[in-house]
């Protein structure tokens, strides 16, 4: 045999008959459970609805007792039958009775139409609800009858505007004078169609319904199995389950002398039982040709080209720059890949000796920068000798402006690379607006208004400056004031506002996006673009930079900056 044949049939004989005995012994062990399982849900769904039908008969039985002659509206109603001369007495008395009837009927939510019927006249009075046209109970399927009470298997309504399913009682009052006045209860709206169509099979559980002697007064399924016939005759069974005319059944005896039959079409019954063997068979199949799928890798999967390829790998770890090898298997695919790995290797080597000459003349040109660099401490020392010039010849606004430019340069060159405080930002700021105010020559007020307990919260360095100079370069004039806010809520909020000439919103998206225009205009050379960077590198989509302006009116701008616990200091 050929090794691929081999390979074949060792993966078939290895996957595919440990495969078969599992699935033989699961299959009789999960027939088993499935069984169970759903002979268990009829049942579980079969007690409801028998207990539901069950609480519904004896509710109608409690409010029929309420209005018989033994209860309080029985009395009233011989009380209003009873003859009288005196009109208005009889009016107030049938109102009573009316208000009482539908005070019961209200106070109880599963109770529907209720009414009482004389069955000499065949006629209805005090109903809640109107009737249909006809009343005649002697029609309705009667389910069982206990103590002078017939009560009435799931039928339509005899309310005009339900035609929904019901189950009724209908009792004899009782009266010493009348021996033909019923009463008549039906059950709630809804309540009986709720109690039959629960079931957890999706539609598919259908329900009969019998009378003591076996007799079906309801059928869900009446072309199958019809009202009026009797079930054991068509089942031949008297048990609690079977199969009868392609459907399984179960049932369930009530204690008032009546049952609830469950019933399931063949198809449905094994429906589940039938979809997990399709399962079984299809996953079966693809673990065959899952099986066939890997015999073929492996067998495409030679040791050769493999060897071959590792070779190559540990040489190019050990040396990047060596050049290819120009063996081949004779296999046109690893002979292409074999190929493209050589070019691979010459290309690594010539980034390689890119790589060693770009790092030669970047120290080159980290020593040219050295040579051209101006030390910050020169520079401030002779700043500060300036500064003292100054103070000897008597060159006041020359000393202030010199002071104020080292105090900014310092903290300019002086805090590389170190975090900044609220305080600080604000006095820089201050230097700022010392140098600004010497050099326009137009007064502007500024005025800073920052909570105590902001001053020491860390911030990034050169926020504030940024959007005071654009306040300055964008309008600002004689008269013009600056109104600087800071505050603490959640977050730290820094407000800016002026009453400059204002900015259209393209003119703010280029300030907040043009790097070169910002480099071109005079000042520090920081711009909000730099603000706006430098939020995104510190904070991300954390921190708010809002700005709103208005041609002839001014500009705000709001700065929103989160906050850590640790980061409020006293």
């Amino acid at each position: 045999m050929t090794l691929k044949k081999r390979i074949f049939l060792l993966f078939f004989l290895s996957a595919f008959i440990p495969f078969i005995s599992i699935f033989a012994i699961s299959y009789y062990t999960i027939d088993s459970i499935f069984v169970n399982k759903i002979n268990d849900g009829i049942r579980s769904n079969l007690q409801q609805v028998t207990s539901s039908l069950e609480n519904s008969i004896t509710n109608l039985n409690h409010v029929t007792q309420q209005l018989s002659y033994s209860g309080t509206l029985g009395k009233k109603l011989d009380e209003v039958l009873q003859p009288s001369s005196n009109i208005i007495e009889l009016i107030e008395a049938r109102d009573e009775l009316k208000n009482e009837l539908n005070v019961v009927t209200f106070t109880n939510p599963n109770i529907g139409l209720t009414l009482y019927y004389f069955q000499k006249e065949g006629a209805t009075q005090f109903a809640n609800f109107p009737i249909k046209d006809r009343f005649a109970p002697e029609s309705l399927p009667v389910l069982f009858k206990s103590y002078g009470i017939a009560y009435y298997g799931p039928h339509i309504s005899m309310n005009r505007f339900n035609d929904q399913l019901v189950l009724s009682a209908m009792r004899k009052v009782q009266l010493p004078q009348r021996d033909d006045v019923y009463i008549y209860v039906e059950s709630g709206f809804r309540l009986t169609q709720n109690i039959l169509g629960y079931n957890q099979y999706q539609g598919a559980l259908s329900h009969l319904i019998l009378n003591g002697e076996g007799q079906i007064v309801y059928s869900e399924i009446p072309e199958t199995m019809k009202v009026g016939e009797n079930f054991f005759s068509l089942s031949k069974s008297a048990a609690k389950d079977g199969i009868s005319r392609d459907y399984h059944w179960f049932k369930e005896d009530s204690a008032q002398n009546w049952s609830v039959i469950s019933v399931i079409s063949q198809a449905k019954y094994q429906q589940e039982k039938n979809q997990w063997l399709l399962q079984i068979l299809l996953v079966a199949l693809f673990f065959l040709g899952f099986t066939v799928f890997l015999a073929w890798l492996l067998w495409k999967m030679v040791y050769k080209p493999l060897g071959l390829f590792h070779s190559e790998i540990n040489g190019m770890s050990q040396n990047p720059q060596k050049a290819g090898s120009q063996t081949r298997t004779h296999i046109p695919e690893f002979d292409f890949l074999l190929g493209e790995f050589s070019n691979m290797q010459h290309q690594i080597g010539d980034l390689f000796k890119e790589v060693q000459q770009k790092e030669k003349i970047r120290a080159d040109l980290e020593v040219e920068k050295l040579l051209y660099q101006i030390n910050p401490h020169f520079l401030m020392n002779t700043l500060d000798t300036v500064h003292w010039l100054a103070v000897m010849n008597g060159q006041g606004e020359i000393d202030k402006l010199v002071q104020s430019l080292n105090k900014l340069l310092y903290y300019n060159l002086g805090k590389l690379g170190q975090v900044s405080t609220m305080e600080e930002e604000i006095d820089a700021l201050r230097q700022y607006l010392v140098l600004q105010q010497i050099r326009y020559d137009f007064e502007f007020d500024v005025r800073i208004s920052a909570d105590d307990h902001v001053l020491q919260i860390p911030v990034p360095r050169f926020i504030l400056q940024p959007l005071v100079e654009n306040s300055l370069y964008h309008g600002l004039s004689d008269e013009g004031f600056i109104q600087i806010e800071v505050t603490l809520t959640k977050t730290l909020n820094i407000l800016i506002q002026d009453n400059g000439a204002g900015m259209t919103e393209e003119a703010i998206q280029k300030l907040l996006n043009n790097r070169i225009a910002e480099h071109k205009k005079v000042g520090m050379g920081i711009g909000l673009n730099y603000v706006h960077r430098m939020l995104r590198a510190q904070y991300g989509d954390q921190a708010q930079l809002v700005i709103e302006s208005e041609l002839g009116t001014g500009t705000s701008i709001l700065l929103i900056l989160p906050i850590k616990g640790e980061d409020v200091r006293g």
